[in-house]
């Protein structure tokens, strides 16, 4: 008897309208590395940091989309990417269902928030 499917990983994709702009913010501000981009000039690509991937689409009226990343040593992390500039939209806070959060949007309005458990 074969096991069931399992799922793997999740890729949000994200619609940009200046992909090199966007590749300089998830690399140079929040750390995340180019997995692989396609075209010329790129209008396809994939960054990734840690085991979370995000997928960028050139797109010229893009509709900002929204992700949720748990991370473990939130407050380095928030305090690193925030310092690199990021668009802290939310700032880092303890929220009473039990996560220590925050958001920040990246140039074109895509919404990630950053959060670790309260609960050890």
């Amino acid at each position: 008897m074969s096991s069931p499917p399992k799922l793997q990983s999740v890729a949000p994709i994200f619609l940009v309208t200046d992909m090199q702009r966007a590749l300089d913010y998830y690399t140079r501000v929040l750390g995340f590395g180019i997995e692989w981009a396609v075209g010329e000039p790129t209008t396809h690509a994939s960054v990734a940091r840690d085991g979370v991937e995000i997928s960028l689409t050139a797109e010229s009226a893009p509709v900002p989309s929204q992700v949720y990343i748990e991370v473990d040593g939130v407050d380095e992390y928030f305090d690193r990417v925030s310092a690199n500039g990021a668009n802290v939209v939310v700032p880092l806070g303890d929220r009473p269902y039990g996560m220590r959060d925050g958001r920040i949007d990246d140039p074109d309005g895509n919404s990630i928030q950053l959060g670790e458990s309260l609960v050890p």
